[in-house]
């Protein structure tokens, strides 16, 4: 939503609940400079996603394509995530 990677989509790798932070894969890219491990090995540098918290991301709508807030309705005994914008389910 915010930042250098503002209007990009991809998918979340893996979340930190305690953290409230989240990395989405090709998303808040660095580079990371590695030096060798063994001799005759050469350093390298390596681009990686790194945490962004939760507050900068958002769903997004599978009919609009755009991104949405989530709502819940219920659906006889069950309890179902839906997109704001458009109302279906997520």
């Amino acid at each position: 939503m915010t930042g250098k990677d503002k209007g990009k989509t991809g998918t979340v790798v893996r979340a930190f609940p305690k953290l409230s932070t989240l990395i989405v894969e090709g998303i808040n890219k660095h580079k990371k400079h590695e030096r060798a491990r063994k001799e005759g090995q050469k350093g390298q540098t390596i681009e990686k996603s790194f945490p962004m918290h939760a507050s900068n991301v958002m769903v997004v709508d599978k009919k609009s394509g755009k991104g949405t807030r989530i709502g819940s309705k219920m659906v006889g005994e069950k309890k179902v995530r839906i997109a704001r914008k458009s109302g279906q389910e997520v």
